[in-house]
């Protein structure tokens, strides 16, 4: 099993940058392909990014394209999301995904505020 942490989220101005965090536990973590998704009010939840976990292959949605990156760092057993260049429409609680065949866990979310 692994559990999920998220941290890092906030209020800032439209075009500032953000760094979100996500440590997780358990020994398997390096096997899990680690994701981002949000969820604005009234939305549903939606695919932000993805890296899998043995190419490193990066996945992202459109509307975030060359203003976040996901990396992750095996040894800490932590992802990260680093938003630039943000916007009012990225305001949103922001949850870590692990995703291993059928089983899927999510952190608890955290709370990204874009102000314009």
């Amino acid at each position: 099993q692994v559990q999920l942490v998220e941290s890092g989220g906030g209020l800032v101005q439209a075009g500032g940058s953000l760094r979100l965090s996500c440590a997780a536990s358990g020994r398997t973590y390096s096997s899990y392909t680690m994701g981002w998704f949000r969820q604005a009010p009234g939305k549903e939840r939606e695919f932000v990014a993805r890296i899998r976990r043995i190419s490193g292959n990066t996945d992202y949605a459109e509307s975030v394209k060359g203003r976040f990156t996901i990396s992750r760092d095996n040894a800490k057993n932590t992802v990260y999301l680093q938003m630039n260049s943000l916007k009012s429409e990225d305001t949103a609680v922001y949850y870590c995904s692990a995703t291993a065949g059928t089983q899927n866990y999510w952190g608890q979310g955290t709370q990204v505020t874009v102000s314009s």
